[in-house]
């Protein structure tokens, strides 16, 4: 499987382009501020056709490009329904004094939108992503999870207990690298993002690879073990909130 990214925008809002192998169909995943060129360079080096482009939650900084990407390409936008008014008025999803940053820009909707159903498989460009609703940082967050085969070659080098299968988790807002999402603007909830990250992320195998909206990769091993904001899940109340990104 084909997997790249990078920082783009003024939130440095991670972007990825998930595909079967290069010279095939591809996902774009949250094209957020000023994605859209490096998303052309990617698809033209890697000899990639979008079919599709997954949003994980309607906050601008992933949103920004979609509807150009979408229109240019003719390809759907995948969102949940809960955030979806924000891609035709994205200042739903940040408030006022944020939505300042808009100015006089209007936004519309992709042509075509498709609604994200919670706990469904969405298979496109010849790979099947499940979707979880995990509100809390927006009612309409959901994680993107992808399973991923370990070539032969990294298992000997890894070591005998090196699983065959590695779950990669496109994370969106709701967990990073030793943090977690705010839940400070419209339709945040604190308390609601805890929920969702022990339910539908502390499950996961250690291994899991974590690909999150902003910052580097982590594994949810890695998170379970030092992110301060998970420590004594039970004990929520006494911990500090997230902030990252929109």
């Amino acid at each position: 499987m084909l997997i790249t990214g990078f920082p783009a925008g003024m939130f440095q809002t991670n972007c990825y382009i998930v595909a079967a192998e290069a010279g095939s169909e591809a996902v774009i995943i949250d094209p957020g501020q000023d994605a859209a060129p490096r998303v052309r360079e990617l698809l033209a080096e890697h000899d990639l056709t979008p079919v599709a482009v997954l949003l994980t939650h309607g906050h601008l900084d992933h949103t920004w490009n979609a509807t150009e990407l979408c229109d240019e390409y003719s390809i759907p936008a995948y969102i949940h329904p809960a955030d979806r008014p924000m891609l035709a008025d994205p200042g739903l999803g940040i408030g006022r004094a944020l939505g300042a940053m808009i100015g006089d820009q209007v936004f519309t909707e992709p042509e075509k939108v498709v609604e994200f159903a919670d706990g469904e498989s969405v298979e496109l460009a010849g790979v099947a992503f499940s979707v979880d609703l995990a509100p809390g940082h927006t009612q309409g967050s959901v994680l993107l999870g992808v399973d991923v085969d370990v070539p032969d070659e990294a298992r000997d080098q890894a070591g005998p207990d090196t699983p065959s299968v590695v779950g990669v988790c496109f994370s969106g807002d709701v967990l990073f690298a030793g943090s977690i999402g705010r839940t400070d603007l419209p339709g945040g909830n604190h308390q609601q993002l805890l929920d969702s990250i022990a339910a539908k992320l502390l499950p996961l195998p250690a291994e899991t690879l974590v690909l999150p909206g902003h910052g580097p990769q982590t594994t949810i091993g890695q998170e379970s073990a030092s992110n301060p904001f998970l420590a004594g899940l039970e004990h929520q109340s006494t911990r500090p909130k997230g902030r990252h990104g929109l």
